[in-house]
């Protein structure tokens, strides 16, 4: 049988010819739109025309809006190499952007269109990027994938659910966390294949040993014990039960994560970040059990943002630079600029934890925590947004 052919014949915009190039450019811009307009609200100087209370506000755009634009450019990538499917091109492409930016829009503009259209309008596109991912998986009979596309689609629920709990509760806590989980989840599942596959690659290349453990029943079972705590932190996060399955899953994936043997390749940055980041996984659940059982020490929001920025985005700017180097054709190599995006978003998440554990010094930590994202994410756009706007660059 001939090879499927990477690409169909294109010759519009480069910036279309493949998922990860617009997405991860409008993920980083949305990133640091959002963190630039949510400081200035939480402080109370500002007041955007949107329904949602600024705190909701907050939560969704970063759920809902600019996570979701990532997702999208990484699976849109990865799906054609998991079922030998063309990618999506063109105008298809361009059309999901747009229903993206219109959720966006509809949000921001909530207050002049009502509640109601701006639901159909933001949830509209998560519905439509699982139809998407349904559509290549079933073609290419991809069926292994499907707990990538059950994440999605448990993302849309939280989604809607959002938009109804803070219309007729006036808060969102039970769609926020189950949106915060759902994405904890897909890193941990996303996380448990790039992290050790490019560790190994790395390892037998540069330091011939000890390989990262391959996925197993034991790895499963470590993936379970997190699914299980954050379905009980989902419904009761201040139980007992909770605080204990959330302990057993915070070990459960030190565990994981030592399997993988990081320390080992230290020496590469790109894949040091990646260990880096899977670290606030087990941190998040270990606080979520803190506040829990000791809430006067530990807020929610520590735990929160333990997975939200530490994991996931760190996980996401790891993900959006190699992947980015990859496919247009540069060497996997990070530059000084690059460590500094790294280091960047490693610091906001610190500082940000930081903020929900010492309340004397919350509004010094909250502005650290925001410089330091808008570096990170400002600093991908600068260094790499050249590269997803130009063409692939030719081997010499």
């Amino acid at each position: 049988m001939a090879p499927i052919p990477r690409l169909k014949t294109y010759d519009g915009p480069v910036i279309l010819s493949y998922g990860f190039r617009p997405f991860f450019l409008a993920g980083a811009i949305a990133a640091i739109l959002g963190i630039a307009a949510w400081i200035p609200q939480y402080f109370g100087q500002i007041v955007l025309p949107n329904i949602l209370p600024p705190p909701a506000w907050h939560a969704h755009e970063m759920l809902f809006g600019f996570i979701p634009a990532v997702i999208t450019g990484f699976l849109l990538t990865a799906i054609p190499n998991w079922t030998g499917r063309l990618p999506l091109q063109g105008r298809p492409l361009l059309f999901l952007l747009l229903v993206w930016l219109a959720g966006r829009l509809a949000i921001g503009l909530s207050a002049m269109i009502g509640w109601l259209p701006s639901m159909l309008i933001d949830c509209s596109y998560l519905l439509l990027l699982g139809l998407v991912i349904a559509r290549e998986i079933i073609a290419g009979k991809n069926w292994r994938n499907l707990k990538v596309l059950a994440i999605v689609g448990l993302l849309f629920v939280a989604d809607v659910a959002f938009h109804l709990e803070a219309h007729y509760t006036g808060a969102a806590q039970y769609s926020e966390r189950a949106g915060v989980a759902a994405i904890v989840m897909l890193v941990i599942l996303i996380g448990g294949r790039v992290v050790p596959s490019f560790t190994r690659n790395w390892l037998s290349r540069e330091n011939p040993g000890r390989l990262p453990a391959p996925a197993d029943r034991f790895d499963e079972a470590l993936v379970t014990s997190a699914a299980i705590a954050a379905t009980s932190w989902i419904l009761s996060p201040d139980s007992i039960l909770s605080a204990a399955l959330l302990l057993i899953a915070a070990g459960a994936q030190v565990i994981r994560l030592a399997r993988w043997v990081g320390w080992r390749a230290w020496r590469d940055p790109l894949v040091l970040v990646m260990h880096g980041a899977y670290v606030f996984v087990p941190i998040g659940f270990a606080l979520n059990a803190c506040a829990a059982l000791r809430p006067e020490f530990a807020q929610p929001s520590a735990g929160i943002h333990a997975w939200t920025i530490g994991a996931t985005s760190g996980m996401i700017l790891a993900i959006m630079t190699r992947a980015t180097l990859g496919h247009t054709g540069r060497a996997l190599k990070a530059t000084r600029a690059t460590v500094v995006i790294y280091v960047a978003v490693a610091i906001s998440a610190v500082a940000r934890v930081g903020a929900a554990l010492e309340a004397q010094r919350s509004t010094e930590l909250l502005y650290l925590a925001a410089a330091g994202w808008i570096v990170a994410f400002a600093g991908f756009a600068a260094i790499y947004g050249p590269f997803l706007t130009s063409g692939r660059r030719k081997s010499p």
